[in-house]
């Protein structure tokens, strides 16, 4: 199971310096688009990293996919929760437990 990131260069080189290898520059918004539409089918990543500003970027159809997704979980950095979806909803979701209780 893979991590993967998207986003601009900058917001990439941190992820890549720790060590994640999936990682997908994307500049403009259909480039942005169409990597999280590849990242999302891809069924070896696990946890889609991407930035929250970018979230609002995406066709409203894909923001809701992914404030939806259980698998990949999606990790939106920086911008709130993701679909009105709070972090803790979305670990209980996919793990089966609440790991705050």
């Amino acid at each position: 199971m893979e991590i993967a990131v998207v986003g601009n260069s900058d917001f990439i080189l941190g992820f890549r310096l720790a060590g994640v290898e999936m990682t997908v520059a994307a500049e403009d918004d259909a480039s942005l688009t169409d990597a999280v539409t590849r990242l999302m089918a891809d069924e070896t990543v696990a946890i889609l990293v991407i930035r929250g500003s970018d979230m609002g970027r995406l066709p409203e159809r894909l923001q809701t996919e992914l404030g939806e997704s259980v698998r990949p979980t999606v990790v939106s950095i920086g911008g709130g929760e993701v679909g009105g979806v709070s972090m803790r909803d979305k670990i209980k979701r996919a793990v089966g437990v609440d790991l705050w209780k």
